[in-house]
């Protein structure tokens, strides 16, 4: 994967190409947006919460299983957590003194087997 950041093409010219710029401009979400999307692959950026998403991906799980799955404190576990649920990544629901956690929806589902696909390309 580091041959591809050996070199970077450039042009050798200054010309502007002001139909595509438009036509990209046109198109470009709201900053606010794209910013927005910036803030969510942030969460995605930290292993601990890749390890608990790709265990929600699997199967709905509570604090205890998580935490044992990852060899972690529960403390550390809903610390995590905490974080996936403001992102709206992750949802829970109460059964009992129980609390189990699921992914969101399948949009998260979807990004995170893309992810994979992604990385597993040759």
């Amino acid at each position: 994967m580091s041959e591809k950041f050996n070199s970077i093409e450039r042009c050798d010219c200054n010309v502007i190409h002001e139909d595509i710029v438009n036509q990209v401009r046109d198109k470009m979400p709201q900053e606010e947006s794209l910013y927005d999307l910036a803030e969510l692959f942030k969460v995605f950026g930290d292993s601990t919460r890749i390890r608990i998403l790709w265990a929600l991906n699997e199967a709905e799980m509570c604090v205890c299983d998580i935490a044992v799955l990852l060899n972690m404190t529960q403390s550390a576990i809903s610390h995590q957590l905490r974080v996936l649920r403001q992102a709206t990544l992750v949802k829970n629901r109460k059964e009992g003194k129980v609390v189990y956690y699921s992914l969101d929806d399948n949009h998260i589902k979807h990004i995170f087997d893309q992810g994979l696909i992604h990385i597993n390309e040759k």
